[in-house]
């Protein structure tokens, strides 16, 4: 018996109903192609509860190829095997806010098992995803068959 039971709920801003899919990740990192320096992006977030029982996402640690428009790694960072690497303070996020485009690639949802395009879990209506840490309880509809990781 998995005593953990949260992870992460993707939903479609717009459609502003419940969760569209509950993906089971304790741990995840999600990743991108800057739309301009065309380099990689990473951030990984562990999925927390706290003591009143509220789930958030921690950020763990982000790393990113390169730098310039916008994109400068952040002070304290230190380049390890081809990435500028920042761990940061604890910081706790209520949700990420993902604009999603037809014009760039998809963001990457990954996990230990690999790497998937975030449309393998929910299609993009164009416009901004909602990804937040929540408990297996709080998701309405059904995931569909693309919430493997």
């Amino acid at each position: 018996m998995n005593l953990f039971a949260g992870g992460i709920c993707l939903s479609l801003a717009l459609a502003g109903g419940p969760p569209a899919v509950f993906l089971p990740w304790e741990h995840f990192t999600l990743a991108w192609m800057h739309s301009i320096e065309k380099v990689r992006w990473e951030e990984d977030y562990a999925v927390v509860r706290d003591a009143g029982g509220v789930w958030s996402l921690q950020a763990v640690e982000s790393r990113v190829k390169g730098s310039g428009a916008g994109m400068d790694p952040p002070p304290g960072a230190v380049w390890r095997d081809g990435w500028f690497v920042h761990r940061p303070a604890a910081i706790r996020v209520d949700v990420l806010r993902l604009s999603r485009s037809d014009f760039v690639p998809d963001y990457e949802l990954c996990t230990a098992t690999g790497c998937h395009p975030l449309s393998h879990h929910l299609p993009s209506d164009g416009g901004t995803t909602l990804v937040q840490a929540c408990g297996a309880g709080q998701l309405r509809t059904q995931p569909g068959s693309g919430n493997s990781g």
